[in-house]
């Protein structure tokens, strides 16, 4: 028989074997390593992403000067949704190389996109305004990124203290936005960028010109990284005025804006006060002319009553006392109502609403019984307040076959209290009332209640009610004087 085949050892085999396994174990760890490193730095975009949200919602409610804070926190979970969305896109941008340059670009547009819908649904705003109040919020928050960029780029980090640092520098970066967002409180910038935002000319360009604002402050963004070391001073302080430029051109554009409004107010003054300088002189002439007749018909009067013609006497004295109504009662009432309201942007805007009315041929009845003389909150918010309520009302009365106003002032013990009614024959929709342009008439044709609630958000002294029933419309306002 030949010899036996040999049979492989198993020993032989063994350190083959062993190091297959050992090679195994290794990519398995590698792979774990890696799909734990991709779920850090996945973890560590989200946090970034966040807390620049977070100071951007800190900045808006400086901006926009709000007091009603917690009422706008309330609104905040829907907004953290966006850091996700805008990672996410992020991630699918960078498997596409032909974007690679343009993908910060584009999520920071999404970010901007997300951002001023949740500001027009938290604060009512409309699109322009929206837009407007992220992007002057965005200019703070890209300032200050800019700085934290660096300041992360020149900490030492390691392995083991890498999260600690990150994390650090991100708390310190919220805190940091918490503290320039009460510091511009403390500075009224907020004040002064509502009434710039609230102007009623061309929102769109105020939110163009922001726009552009904030895009530009994203160049010393991306250029952060790539800064030297000898000429951080220099970038910081580039940083520092550019957002300090900016913030002091939005004070200089809204104090231009202030300025022009209060000269057209004044303007306005002048023009209502020689409506009503004639108004007098018209009233004068009728008491002489009446002064006059008056004489002759006393006249007739004593010759009646010579003769004893009770029944005509009692009926030419009747005709004479509404003859007197028609001609002078009525307009020496409104001078008097007229003259009651001490507040010369108050007169001026109850004057140019009379004159109006009566020349739509709406009835108007004002009641000013008593001086009215100051009012616990801003004259202008004011005088928006009281110009939303009586064109809302005039609109509404022009619908119906015998249109009226009826407006009541009463100001007394610090208090002043308001009342607008008028008819109506439209259907009301208490859900859609208060929405921007909400109109009667249809969606786009009104002015809405929207503005004028958003303006008494800001005074809690001030508390509206709305009411209607068997054809008349009601709006009442009181405003509580300081106790």
């Amino acid at each position: 028989m030949g010899a036996a085949k040999e049979r492989p050892s198993f020993r032989a085999n063994y350190p083959a074997l062993q190091g297959c396994v050992l090679d195994e174990k290794k990519t398995i760890r590698k792979e774990i390593y890696n799909i734990m490193s991709s779920l850090s730095n996945f973890l560590a975009g989200y946090l970034d992403s966040l807390t620049g949200h977070l100071a951007l919602a800190a900045y808006l409610l400086a901006v926009t000067d709000e007091r009603a804070v917690w009422r706008r926190l309330k609104k905040l979970p829907p907004l953290l949704l966006s850091p996700l969305i805008a990672l996410l896109l992020s991630i699918g941008l960078s498997t596409v190389p032909e974007l690679k340059m343009v993908q910060y670009f584009i999520s920071s547009f999404a970010v901007l996109v997300m951002c001023t819908f949740w500001v027009r649904w938290t604060w009512q705003f409309g699109f322009w305004q929206a837009l407007a109040s992220v992007c002057m919020a965005g200019i703070f928050q890209v300032a200050e990124s800019s700085l934290s960029v660096v300041l992360l780029r020149e900490t030492p980090l390691n392995k083991s203290s890498r999260p600690a640092v990150i994390l650090g520098i991100l708390g310190l970066y919220l805190g940091i936005s918490i503290a320039a967002a009460l510091l511009l409180y403390r500075l009224r910038f907020g004040k002064w960028f509502r009434l710039l935002l609230n102007s009623e000319s061309a929102p769109c360009r105020t939110a163009f010109l922001l726009f552009t604002l904030e895009a530009v402050m994203e160049v010393p963004l991306r250029l952060a990284t790539g800064v030297e070391s000898r000429f951080l001073p220099f970038y910081y302080l580039l940083v520092t005025a550019m957002v300090i430029l900016m913030a002091v051109l939005v004070v200089y554009l809204a104090q231009r804006f202030d300025t022009a409004r209060k000269m057209q107010a004044q303007q306005d003054v002048i023009v209502q006060q020689r409506l009503y300088e004639q108004d007098l002189e018209a009233i004068r002439q009728e008491v002489r002319a009446f002064r006059h007749d008056y004489k002759n018909l006393l006249a007739g009067l004593s010759l009646q009553a010579a003769e004893g013609e009770l029944e005509g006497l009692r009926r030419k004295l009747s005709e004479l006392d509404s003859g007197f109504d028609l001609r002078l009662g009525e307009k020496i009432q409104a001078c008097t109502q007229i003259g009651n309201l001490r507040i010369p942007e108050v007169r001026s805007l109850f004057l140019s609403k009379l004159t109006l009315m009566r020349e739509n041929k709406v009835e108007c009845r004002l009641e000013v019984l008593y001086p009215v003389d100051s009012v616990d909150m801003n004259v202008w918010d004011f005088v928006r307040c009281l110009g939303i309520l009586i064109d809302n009302a005039m609109e509404a009365a022009l619908d119906t076959d015998q249109p009226w106003v009826e407006i009541v002032l009463l100001a007394q013990d610090g208090r002043v209290f308001l009342r607008v009614s008028n008819s109506y024959t439209n259907i009301i929709e208490p859900v859609k009332m208060w929405n921007d342009s909400w109109s009667t008439k249809g969606a786009g044709r009104g002015l809405g209640l929207s503005g004028y609630q958003r303006i008494l958000e800001g005074y809690p002294n001030a508390s509206p009610c709305t009411s209607w029933e068997n054809g008349t419309f009601i709006q009442e306002l009181t405003v509580e004087g300081k106790i």
